[in-house]
């Protein structure tokens, strides 16, 4: 097999795992075999024919829940990412070209970074109006931006200091030309990466708000409500806890690595003498 042809059966071999768990936490809800808040089993049952992963502390089925409750997570961490990255981007790039504007935002990342994530969870999710899922997204948010416009500003530097940049800059072109055609194309490696990463905080930012129930309230299938609730009889039935907590990781780390594999290769290759 050609080196031509393995890049990228490589990167799709990174990408399908991905793929494959987003797509079923998407469709979940309309594949689940039973209800998910009607009893099908005896409370913390052990596995059965029609329950392949027993019942929770309810006698809801397990599968039916894990199933159902991923979606909600899935589109609140891509939700997440999105505005993290794509803030942190246009403030690390403008930071760049005016060095006053990165300085002030280097400050207020500062400040923010100092907030631990759990009580800036509370902080926003308490005091927001009805709480819910819009204030998670917020909360991870805020949350998310000072960590990755640091990264994100730390590319732009240098791109921002070569000549193209500099010669586009002295021919009077306006601020957003300079960001949007000359800096944040050459930061798409850069930012696909951080995109996981983002995505990677946000589902555990997410996940813990769950468990901490400041976001989706009982009897919703969530998986971090579910890890919650059943784990007081992870003894009986350990599949209520385990699968959901197994979920979580299996997107964050599949995620992770395609986002890692999709990003450009900046790096030079080897050339061989002949």
């Amino acid at each position: 097999m050609s080196a031509a042809l393995r890049a990228p059966l490589g990167t799709l071999v990174k990408v399908l795992p991905a793929l494959l768990l987003v797509t079923l936490a998407l469709v979940g809800p309309w594949i689940a075999p039973h209800a998910i808040d009607t009893p099908v089993t005896a409370p913390y049952a052990a596995p059965v024919g029609d329950a392949p992963l027993g019942g929770d502390q309810l006698g809801r089925d397990v599968l039916s829940r894990l199933l159902a409750g991923g979606r909600e997570l899935v589109l609140s961490s891509l939700l997440v990412a999105v505005l993290v990255t794509g803030t942190a981007a246009v403030l690390g790039a403008v930071g760049a070209v005016r060095p006053w504007v990165g300085r002030l935002v280097e400050r207020t990342a500062d400040v923010l970074m100092l907030l631990p994530a759990v009580l800036g969870i509370l902080l926003v999710t308490l005091s927001w109006p009805g709480g819910g899922r819009l204030a998670v997204v917020a909360a991870a948010v805020v949350l998310g931006v000072p960590y990755a416009v640091r990264l994100a500003g730390g590319a732009a530097a240098p791109i921002a200091a070569t000549g193209y940049v500099e010669a586009a800059a002295a021919g009077g072109e306006r601020l957003r030309y300079l960001v949007v055609r000359e800096i944040l194309p050459n930061l798409r490696s850069t930012l696909l990466a951080l995109f996981g990463l983002r995505f990677v905080a946000a589902v555990y930012l997410v996940a813990t708000a769950g468990f901490l129930q400041v976001g989706p309230q009982p009897p919703a299938a969530d998986w971090a409500l579910m890890i919650r609730e059943n784990s007081a009889g992870i003894l009986l039935n350990p599949w209520a806890v385990v699968a959901p907590s197994a979920a979580v990781g299996l997107l964050a780390l599949s995620v992770n690595l395609a986002a890692s594999a999709l990003a450009p290769q900046t790096g030079r290759k080897a050339v061989t003498v002949l």
